[in-house]
């Protein structure tokens, strides 16, 4: 099998090596993994039979790694498949190819695709289309009988009604009340024939039906049947030489099971090559290549973390017995940072948030707002925390003293009677001076805590925006969400449909920087005792024109 290590065509001499692997759910390409990428991006270009393909969009990766001999060089992979295979020169092959011609996939997915087959056909047959058709006429025509069954049922006891008002003989009498009877006798029997038309119909369908029900039970269960023995087929080293499969590696989730593609990703396949050709990783880095996706965020060229609905349970034992670096979301930097208040009386506070601060307590032991004010005011009753602003974005946030004034100000924001402001630095240039964006927005199930834009599953979002400056290709602007939606501005900012600028340092939707530059700027509310309205406003620590 031909080697797929790769030597550097640039020089790295001048480049040291990092002292532990990559975090991979947060971290800044190493030089030498983007001296990779840019050579991988290169080969990507040569190859013009790929370029349609290429132009929908993939995720590529790189693993730098050094031999025993203590060379130092490259491995590339995609992620999924490229061109209908899983094997290509150049990049590592798949950790199992479930695309072999003779392999059990392959096999069994044939005898699905003629379950397939069968349920179209048999959802098409002229025999299903004219049970059916019967079925609906035979409805239709019985409603119509039956109604009119009772009208005249009605008209008849109109007309008996009528007669019982004049004197009559005992006999007359009687005679009227055979009459009711036998009317409703044959209202009812009518009632009775029709139904037996319409459960007839009804069972001509059903059996029809029945087979495809039994088509597609059978479809689910060989279906799953397959993707369980396709998951034992990936056997995952670690660098440890541990070996496990994936239905082991996710039973311990709260999903239980591996998600369709589990394994296909490319930092899996890097990882898993190098371990078996006896290569030492020593940093890794993924990028997007080509358009984006309609409901993701990924712009070509950019870096991305590994997916954590996929790949958390697999590298997080593919990386045991390697140093790797600390996850930097659980550095806890601003343990001795003092708290900025801005406003503060005996019912509520402003806090001006640094960036990188928690405003709740999330995983590990990491300081937030929360946890400070908690310790400030330890008589403070209800949640405190009125409302949330990202770890990464600094700026307003509202704190109550009181549990009726927490009550109060949430209603101010539920019923949108507080005002926003957010100042923002986006990568790229935004034509329009001002507009709206409406994109809905919804949880990514398979890597949170990313969001998504669905119309099918997604929440109303609402931004309005004006720019302020346009500079160096960048733009300076103010943000006024009319929603609250977790990552709305990011999403709004960085999104095709929105701004297609993202936030300068946005590593989820964009790229990173020292710093997301999303600053909340200002907050106008009605103080929930006084009635008086309060203002407060903050400049952001980057740079920003005045605002009116």
């Amino acid at each position: 099998m031909e080697s797929k290590f790769h030597t550097f065509t640039h020089s790295t001499q001048s480049i040291s090596l990092p002292e532990r692997f990559t975090y991979p759910f947060h971290y800044t390409p190493h030089p030498l993994c983007v001296i990779a990428a840019e050579e991988t991006q290169a080969y990507l270009k040569e190859r013009t039979e790929w370029m349609e393909e290429l132009q929908t969009g993939k995720m590529f990766g790189v693993l730098v790694v050094r031999t025993p001999a203590g060379a130092v060089g490259y491995l590339a992979a995609f992620s999924g498949n490229l061109a209908g295979k899983n094997v290509h020169h150049f990049f590592v092959p798949p950790i199992y190819d479930l695309l072999q011609p003779d392999g059990f996939f392959r096999q069994e997915e044939e005898q699905i695709n003629e379950i397939n087959a069968r349920i179209r056909t048999l959802q098409t047959s002229p025999a299903l289309e004219k049970a059916r058709h019967v079925l609906k006429n035979m409805l239709k025509l019985n409603d119509h009988m039956l109604r009119s069954s009772k009208a005249t049922l009605k008209e008849m006891k109109e007309a008996r009604d009528l007669r019982r008002q004049s004197p009559l003989t005992e006999e007359e009498a009687a005679l009227l009340i055979k009459e009711s009877q036998r009317a409703k006798a044959v209202h009812s029997q009518l009632a009775k024939l029709l139904r037996s038309f319409n459960e007839n119909a009804q069972a001509k369908v059903n059996q029809l039906e029945q087979e495809i029900e039994q088509l597609k039970q059978e479809r689910k269960r060989r279906s799953a049947a397959l993707q369980h023995k396709l998951f034992e087929q990936f056997l995952i080293m670690n660098a440890r030489g541990e070996v496990k499969d994936l239905c082991e590696l996710f039973a311990p989730t709260s999903q239980g099971t591996p998600p369709a593609g589990a394994g296909e990703c490319a930092a899996p396949k890097l990882l898993q090559y190098a371990y078996q050709h006896q290569l030492e990783p020593i940093a890794m880095a993924e990028f997007w290549w080509g358009d984006s996706p309609k409901t993701e965020i990924r712009h070509h060229g950019y870096y991305y973390p590994a997916c954590k609905g996929k790949c958390e349970p697999i590298l997080h034992h593919m990386l045991q017995g390697l140093r790797v670096d600390e996850n930097p979301l659980l550095a806890d930097s601003h343990r001795e940072t003092k708290l900025d208040i801005l406003y503060e009386d005996d019912y509520l506070l402003v806090i001006n948030k640094p960036e990188g601060m928690l405003s709740v307590p999330g995983k590990g032991d990491v300081d937030s707002v929360y946890q400070r004010l908690s310790i400030l005011y330890p008589e403070a009753t209800g949640p405190i925390i009125v409302h949330r602003l990202d770890m990464a974005t600094s700026g307003l946030l509202l704190a109550a003293k009181t549990k009726e004034a927490h009550q109060n100000l949430q209603a101010q924001f539920k019923n949108r009677t507080i005002q926003k402001r957010y100042i923002a630095l986006l990568e790229g240039e935004v034509p329009q001076d001002e507009g709206e964006i409406r994109l809905p927005l919804c949880p990514d199930p398979l890597d949170r805590p990313r969001q998504i834009v669905s119309e099918e599953f997604g929440k109303p979002a609402f931004t309005r925006y004006r720019v302020l400056e346009r500079t160096s290709g960048k733009t300076l602007i103010a943000f006024y969400p009319q929603t609250g939606r977790t990552h709305q501005l990011r999403v709004h900012a960085a999104h095709p449909l929105g701004l297609h600028c993202p936030i300068l340092g946005d590593e989820l939707y964009g790229r990173k920087a020292e710093r997301l530059y999303l600053h909340a700027e200002y907050l106008a509310f009605t103080h929930p005792i006084t009635s008086e309205r309060i203002e407060i406003q903050k400049s952001p620590a980057f740079p920003r024109c005045s605002m009116p």
